[in-house]
């Protein structure tokens, strides 16, 4: 499509705007028969169904005569524009209807390939409140499987690029009052500043909004499809009066979390204070969509073995200045474990084989527990994994299900079936450095009242000790020393790699702690955890401890 074209409703009168090179018509709406969608048209039965690639001619003019419709408000042309007349008909209705859109204009790109950029320019009008709306999305051209017609591919992101398959957009009253999320300290979070919030105070204000003692704005917003999920605002026409509502963020690690992040194209981190369990960081790169930090379900590779070395500690199988094997390979159950390139340590201890992230040594040890599902029951009775965490909003807290055999040994070491995220790494670090599990939180639990997760007993002290002191050493001179070299303070680490099936690289997995504040990063194919997840969890630790 031509640069410069303009497609405009000005005062409900269609019209069409030239700007450089136009396209040289007003009726630009005459002759289209609007019946059909991707069914039968009027031609005649003997004619033939045009087949191949949609042209470049093609392109142009269905995306032009589509743009023109929908921006004049007749969605019955438009809609029979598409491959999906009976989805798009009401979905375009309700730009009008719903979301209040009184005049827009529709400017398009250059289109590429099959797909045809484009600009709009609208103003949204309700209560007698008026806005200007701006924002961009595309469309893509496709042929008609049975009539071979060129036709819009639709989808809601046709008519807003965040707006998903059941979503609608709506203008009005909002739901719920608008807050004003602070963090510990009473700092301002907002989603421009810190963008991996954005869900999450989505989220916050959906929840809390009422309780936070705010009064309702008019706003324009994608109505999820789920009732559960929370509404997204687009436009403030009118911000009523904002609710406060505290988090136990902390505005500083908060920035470095999302400053590290950024470094990499897939990477989350959070961070949790062992003391409380208050959540301190959240970042996500990507930040927006799906907050995997919290909600995210992955093998986290060896930095399981915090929880590993705790269950052999309790069970008196180990100790952390107790001698164990590690060689090269081992056989559990007619599966062979490898630790990376292939190494040994002669004469090494747990805390060598824990510093230095052997697979083997662990592996060794199963049999002596005399019970497969003995580390599910530790992951749980003292870490709280998998008790229904209540931190505030959505969040995962973890699966480590019962198994036998070798799906059991790759347990021990992070891999099989064990499923976590950043969140639950970070609490698993934070009750090995306290000794018992608090239950991360994000809004204090006084708000609503809701029962947090409990652990049914703590870490024996021995065990914390045991395990915190071989954290300190991989920090010291493990796998961990050259990620936690800047972080000062009382510290510790645990690196881990999880392989995927699929990728060339293994995921890279980091935990640890500086005093009290602990943190856990994943990197997705990023390899060995203190290379890359490493230096994101001491950037947030720097920051926050």
């Amino acid at each position: 499509m031509r640069s410069g074209a303009k497609v405009a409703i000005v005062g409900g009168v269609f019209a069409v705007v030239v700007g450089g090179v136009g396209y040289g018509a007003y009726n630009v709406l005459g002759g289209l028969n609007g019946g059909g969608g991707d069914g039968t048209d009027s031609r005649s039965a003997a004619a033939e169904v045009k087949t191949g690639p949609v042209t470049k001619a093609e392109i142009d003019d269905t995306s032009k005569k589509f743009l023109t419709a929908w921006a004049s408000g007749d969605a019955s042309v438009a809609s029979q524009l598409t491959n999906n007349p009976a989805e798009a008909e009401p979905a375009l209705t309700g730009y009008r209807e719903s979301a209040h859109v009184t005049g827009a204009v529709i400017t398009p790109g250059e289109a590429a390939g099959t797909k045809v950029p484009y600009t709009v320019k609208a103003t949204v009008s309700f209560g007698g409140r008026t806005k200007p709306w701006s924002y961009a999305s595309e469309l893509t051209v496709v042929r008609g499987l049975t009539t071979g017609r060129p036709l819009i591919d639709w989808a809601p992101t046709v008519i807003h690029p965040q707006l998903t398959a059941g979503a609608s957009l709506k203008t009005g009253e909002a739901s719920t009052p608008s807050i004003e999320a602070v963090d510990r300290n009473g700092k301002v979070l907002t989603k421009e500043k810190y963008p991996s919030l954005g869900s999450i105070l989505d989220a916050l204000r959906e929840k809390y909004g009422e309780k936070a003692g705010g009064t309702a704005g008019i706003e324009t917003w994608i109505e999820n499809a789920d009732a559960e999920g929370p509404n997204k605002t687009l436009l403030t026409l009118t911000t009523g009066k904002p609710g406060t509502l505290q988090t136990t963020l902390d505005a500083n690690a908060q920035a470095a979390a999302e400053v590290a992040v950024k470094k990499f194209s897939q990477a989350s981190v959070v961070a949790v204070r062992p003391s409380t369990g208050a959540i301190r960081a959240i970042a996500n790169n990507p930040a927006t969509g799906f907050n995997a930090a919290m909600q995210g379900k992955q093998a986290p590779g060896s930095t399981m073995k915090i929880v590993t070395a705790a269950l052999l500690i309790e069970k008196g199988l180990a100790s952390a200045n107790q001698k164990i094997e590690c060689p090269p390979d081992a056989m559990y159950m007619g599966r062979t474990f490898k630790n990376l390139d292939g190494f040994s340590i002669p004469d090494g201890t747990l805390t060598t084989s824990f510093a230095r992230s052997c697979n083997t040594a662990f592996i060794k040890l199963i049999d002596d527990t005399k019970d497969d599902a003995a580390l599910a029951k530790e992951a749980r009775d003292v870490f709280g994994i998998g008790l229904d965490w209540q931190t505030g909003v959505v969040s995962f807290d973890g699966s480590v299900p019962e198994a036998t055999g070798g799906e059991a040994a790759a347990q021990y070491i992070g891999q099989g079936t064990v499923q976590m995220n950043a969140l639950n790494m970070a609490s698993i670090t934070a009750t090995a450095k306290s000794g018992t599990f608090h239950q991360p939180v994000l809004v204090d639990r006084s708000l609503d009242g809701r029962t947090l997760a409990t652990a049914s007993r703590s870490l024996s002290p021995s065990a914390s000790q045991q395990i915190t002191n071989m954290m300190r050493q991989t920090a010291s001179w493990g796998t961990g020393r050259a990620a936690m070299a800047s972080v000062g303070g009382d510290k510790g680490a645990k690196t881990g790699s999880a392989e995927v099936d699929g990728q060339a690289t293994s995921n890279s997995w980091f935990t640890g702690f500086s005093n009290d504040l602990a943190a856990a990063a994943v990197v997705q194919s990023g390899g060995h955890g203190g290379d890359a997840a490493g230096p994101v969890v001491a950037a947030v630790l720097r920051a926050g401890s």
